[in-house]
């Protein structure tokens, strides 16, 4: 919550294809990402777990700073139903020149983006707001057998088009299914879970993930001071990581009380060893 020498507030970044993807934008985002050596141009969707400020405290000079960079998309920002009005207020503070277009849509459950290369959803957590946590899924791909589509004699083009798009195909009189002449590459999936005490929809959401990013604003001895302002352990995060086949833990968020991040997580990694303790300015690459 509050920043330390070493670590800013909440703020992740996924880069896919076109797409930039901003999870929370704490309080000095935009310089991290300068830092970072990512264009803040790049940003595409801007999505708010809740509306805590050390979360959202970055959001107008975000858009006031792609207001001066000749930005010439439409930021779509994602964030809770019922924060729409926050958000006004938070602009009527100050005087602010909205100079690029802005999408504002409020979010309850369930999936609510499907584009041609990955989807998103979000399921609600238990916090002292509203919040919610966010799951990134690219969608499966066909990988055509080259050999096979020879030994059958089926040409490139639109042919090959439709069994990629999973359809089946007639060639020389007979049918051609998809699992005839491709193998299936499962998408990976990417997941952002903070503020919240464990709930159901914690294994929900992480559920398969490639990767989870997860809050762990305490180690397993201060549960009850976790419990009490509703936020994750180490434990908590890495039983959810267990139990939901998770390949990789990252934990983040964690409380400034900790000079590192050892204990952390040397007690995620008694449930799951996997683990990994964020860093500002990591980069990953899946």
């Amino acid at each position: 919550m509050v920043p330390t020498k070493e670590r800013n507030p909440s703020a992740i970044f996924i880069s896919y294809k076109t797409e930039g993807l901003l999870f929370d934008c704490g309080e000095g985002t935009q310089r991290q990402m300068k830092l970072a050596g990512i264009p803040i141009t790049k940003i595409t969707k801007l999505l708010i777990t809740h509306w805590h400020g050390d979360h959202i405290l970055g959001l107008l000079g975000i858009i006031q700073t792609l207001g001066a960079s000749n930005y010439e998309g439409t930021l779509e920002i994602y964030s809770p139903k019922g924060t729409r009005k926050l958000f006004e207020n938070m602009c009527n503070g100050i005087v602010f020149d909205f100079r690029i277009n802005c999408k504002f849509i409020e979010l309850e459950s369930g999936q609510f983006f499907e584009g041609k290369d990955f989807s998103l959803s979000c399921l609600p957590l238990d916090h002292k707001i509203p919040c919610i946590g966010y799951a990134f899924q690219e969608l499966d791909k066909r990988k055509m057998d080259v050999a096979k589509l020879k030994k059958l004699g089926i040409p490139e083009g639109p042919l090959v088009g439709e069994l990629q798009r999973n359809k089946t195909i007639e060639w020389k009189n007979k049918k051609v299914q998809p699992d005839d002449v491709s193998v299936v590459i499962k998408g990976r999936k990417v997941v952002f879970m903070t503020d919240t005490v464990l709930t159901d929809n914690c294994y929900k959401l992480a559920k398969d993930a490639d990767v989870l990013i997860s809050e762990s604003s305490f180690a397993s001895n201060l549960q009850e001071k976790a419990r009490e302002y509703k936020h994750l352990t180490a434990k908590d995060a890495a039983m959810v990581a267990s139990k939901s086949n998770v390949k990789k833990l990252y934990l983040t968020h964690f409380s400034a009380r900790y000079k590192n991040t050892l204990e952390v997580e040397e007690d995620a990694r008694t449930y799951f060893d996997n683990v990994f303790c964020a860093k500002d300015l990591m980069k990953v690459n899946l």
